[in-house]
């Protein structure tokens, strides 16, 4: 695509990249036969166990927090627990899940594929889970993965980015934790976006495992090795953020744009304060409730409501223009 055309319409272009296919028929309990024992029973009052990765990042706490908050209002008991990516401890948490009589679970998968064998264990017990966030690797075996339109949202923050960069430069990548499909996604829809600017290079890439301490840490490594980048593209708000300090630390702050992706609480403050150049809103506080809807609904009826296992949904750049909208943790006006 040539250059004077690149635009929003390269996100939606993108975003067709991620497949939303309907539910496979392998490995899980059929809508049709659950609906048989669900569809007259609402088990209203049931508890629906959430798992999330990490609540002290505040994008996993808002997740935990808002689907805590739908189950109770539609009137089941809820449960929020923590596997912090590391998939035996998922595995015993759908253990306990399971010993507690959960009706649904409602899952942030720690691995793509070290996550299917939990997710088959609590199908095989007759609880239906809901993924937020992250995909497995596998479908047909969660009634619905409810995402993040991750390449629309890489190409967003990659427009962006380019346009603050001048469309040109050398810069560094901040690369989330590889388990995660999501991390990949983003880096794919950067390149793809930045690799239109020749003026524009790569020079120096590190994983950072979505942690802001890991950020630091990595960000002051790739200094020491291309002291004379002038931007930073990051696969999270937490990374970014970890890499303003180091930056602020080596005095270079105001020669290095950096860029982030999350829509955190921080990294609006950090937009504000003319630190983060922008951030990709994801709709997590959309979603996560979506997903405790169709969990009800599923108990219900026996089907979810939607009409593909896999969606995906839209994310939001933030700049300076619109920061003031604003409202709550991951949430805009009108949103």
């Amino acid at each position: 695509m040539p250059r004077k055309t690149l635009s929003l319409a390269l996100g939606s272009s993108l975003a067709l990249a991620l497949t939303l296919s309907a539910c496979g028929s392998g490995g899980g309990n059929s809508d049709q036969a659950a609906g048989k024992s669900a569809g007259s029973d609402s088990k209203k009052g049931g508890l629906i166990t959430i798992i999330v990765n990490d609540p002290s990042n505040p994008y996993w706490k808002t997740e935990g927090q808002v689907a805590a908050a739908e189950a109770k209002q539609l009137g089941y008991k809820a449960n929020v627990a923590a596997h912090k990516g590391d998939t035996n401890t998922e595995s015993h948490l759908i253990d306990t899940a399971i010993t507690n009589k959960s009706v649904a679970i409602i899952l942030d998968p720690a691995n793509a594929s070290g996550s299917i064998g939990a997710v088959k264990k609590a199908d095989a017990a007759g609880i239906p889970v809901f993924l937020v966030n992250a995909e497995i690797n596998q479908e047909g075996l969660a009634k619905a993965q409810l995402v993040s339109n991750n390449a629309q949202g890489a190409a967003l923050g990659a427009q962006q980015f380019v346009k603050k960069m001048g469309e040109k430069g050398n810069y560094v990548e901040l690369f989330g934790a590889p388990s995660d499909n999501n991390a990949q996604t983003r880096s794919n829809g950067y390149t793809t976006v930045i690799s239109q600017f020749p003026k524009m290079k790569k020079v120096g890439k590190d994983v950072a495992n979505w942690d802001r301490t890991q950020g630091h840490d990595k960000m002051q490594n790739l200094l020491q090795a291309h002291p004379n980048i002038s931007g930073v593209i990051s696969g999270n708000d937490e990374m970014a953020l970890g890499a303003i300090a180091a930056l602020k630390e080596a005095g270079k702050l105001n020669q290095v744009k950096v860029g982030g992706f999350d829509g955190s609480p921080d990294a609006v403050d950090a937009i504000k304060a003319g630190e983060l150049q922008y951030t990709v809103l994801q709709p997590v506080a959309v979603f996560s409730k979506k997903a405790v809807q169709e969990a009800d609904n599923y108990l219900r009826t026996g089907k979810t409501g939607a009409k593909t296992e896999k969606q995906a949904f839209n994310c939001i750049l933030i700049t300076k223009k619109n920061v003031g909208d604003f409202v709550a943790p991951f949430t805009l006006k009108n949103q």
